[in-house]
């Protein structure tokens, strides 16, 4: 009987700092000048790139734990392995460490070639350098291997090949797929999601409330995580992290990138996002598909390159972020929906909580899938990046929050109703934020929608954003959103039975 392959681990890469043929760990400055050939500068003095794949290539992606991987997947895998060894290749080694928590910190090591500077340049602007460890994950990223782009993955071994696909995101989110899989090995579990700290000193006394908002990229995710409430000293909100984080058993919400965040600049103006438009506009930002003239003039709203236009700002540019990226405890919970059948806010039990993390109710973005942008999707944990069995994270979430004593919420950040339907703008979505944190709303139970709502909210006009009345055909509508919501459940085998009946 033939003996199994062995499969490649971080160790069967060269070793960078004795490999002549690798140029390893250069500057942020270095990294900018192996790319000048396809930099246009602009009017700020940062670097801007367009890249030919502008969004993930997730149907052109594989792991070996969710699939059965064959000759031609290994062999692609392989493929990483024997270019980065190459001698006669032009390699560019990075490394950088994804987490500062002593249970979640992983060193991440990027292999490309040297002329796509570009791509090591914004993945390392969003993450802290190594100090000379050893590599956890290590993935190689050929653009001109191929075609067509083919993502494959090695979850236990820590090792990704990205051929044929020169977007930033899947240098990015190859090492936050391995980092939410070691988390949930650990007990935990990885979320696609925004911490922030809030900082309270009203009649209850001084207090932090830490949040978590859950969505998909394009969503509101970074908005309200970077959102300062508009509260006064010594009153406050601190972003801590922005895209990815692990929820673990003790309560900490751990960071994962330290350096900086990765935002859509689609919409990005100074007077809806100041700070984040500010960072964008450093000279430090380093931006992805957004429209630059040649004489260096920036147009943010202007699709020229697709929606999934990116900036990758400086985390020390933007005052509403912490220093640290790890949430000490979390309090709350919040996903955010597009569901216009849904109320501005709704606090869930337990298990609806876990109906919700399974829905992952939105609509579909840029960042994802160009094509379908706009339409009504669900992802599981608003993730795409999931390794392993959905349903059985849909259990963890559960019992985490439970075991935490977590207070979860939903939260429209679209529009209520299909008839005369009602914006829901930031000033509602901040002033539900404020009151939920400060434990002053007045819930009630609403039987139309059979989710507890609030009843009485300061500085929110509840009875403008009343469901029903703005669906014409209200009960068909929800009953045929309930009804698509238990078929959708149902094909979740592991999902615990309590958590598909509390479907809502």
């Amino acid at each position: 009987m033939a003996k199994a392959r062995s499969r490649p681990t971080p160790a069967d890469f060269p070793d960078p700092t004795t490999a002549d043929h690798v140029t390893y760990n250069p500057s942020l400055a270095d990294l900018r000048e192996f790319s000048a050939h396809l930099e246009t500068t602009t009017e700020y003095g940062s670097a801007s790139y367009v890249s030919d794949s502008r969004s993930r290539s997730a149907d052109r992606t594989k792991n070996a734990v969710d699939a059965e991987f064959d000759g031609a997947d290994d062999a692609v895998v392989e493929r990483g392995v024997e270019w980065a060894s190459d001698p006669t290749n032009d390699v560019l080694c990075v490394d950088r460490v994804v987490g500062r928590h002593p249970e979640t910190s992983f060193v991440c090591r990027l292999f490309l070639p040297r002329e796509y500077g570009r791509i090591a340049l914004a993945w390392a602007t969003l993450l802290e350098p190594a100090e000379g460890e050893e590599p956890d994950f290590v993935t190689a990223q050929l653009p001109d291997a191929t075609d067509e782009p083919c993502i494959r993955v090695l979850p236990d071994e820590g090792v990704t090949t990205v051929l044929g696909t020169d977007y930033t995101g899947e240098a990015k989110k190859s090492f936050l797929r391995l980092f939410m899989h070691r988390v949930k090995q650990l007990g935990g579990l990885g979320l696609h999601a925004g911490s922030k700290r809030v900082t309270l000193d009203d009649e209850d006394g001084e207090r932090e409330v830490g949040q978590v908002f859950l969505g998909l990229s394009g969503t509101g995710k970074s908005t309200l995580t970077s959102h300062g409430l508009w509260l006064d000293d010594p009153e406050g909100a601190e972003m801590l992290q922005d895209d990815v984080c692990a929820l673990l058993p003790s309560g900490t919400v751990a960071g994962s990138e330290g350096g900086g965040l990765y935002i859509k600049t689609i919409g990005l103006g100074p007077d809806e996002q100041p700070e984040l438009h500010e960072a964008a506009t450093d000279e430090s930002a380093v931006l992805d598909n957004v429209a630059v003239d040649d004489d260096g003039t920036v147009h943010f709203d202007e699709p020229r390159y697709g929606r999934n236009a990116r900036a990758v700002v400086r985390r020390d540019q933007l005052e509403s972020s912490a220093d640290d990226v790890d949430l000490d405890q979390v309090d709350q919970v919040f996903f955010i929906t597009r569901n216009p059948l849904m109320p501005p806010v709704a606090k869930l039990t337990d298990e609806q909580a876990a109906v919700a993390f399974m829905l992952g109710e939105s609509v579909e973005t840029s960042a994802g899938d160009p094509s379908r942008a706009g339409e009504s999707i669900r992802v599981v944990g608003t993730n795409p990046f999931i390794v392993g069995s959905e349903g059985e994270e849909g259990n963890r979430f559960r019992d985490l929050v439970a075991d935490l004593d977590v207070d979860c919420f939903v939260i429209n950040t679209g529009v209520v109703g299909t008839d005369d339907p009602v914006d829901v703008g930031v000033e509602e979505t901040v002033a539900v934020l404020e009151a939920v944190a400060r434990e002053r709303v007045e819930w009630t139970h609403d039987g139309d929608l059979d989710l507890t709502v609030p009843a009485e909210l300061p500085g929110f006009d509840v009875d403008r954003f009343v469901v029903p009345d703005h669906v014409e055909d209200f009960e068909g509508a929800r009953a045929a959103l309930r009804a698509e919501r238990v078929e959708y459940l149902a094909q979740f085998e592991d999902l615990d039975d309590d958590i598909a009946d509390a479907t809502y």
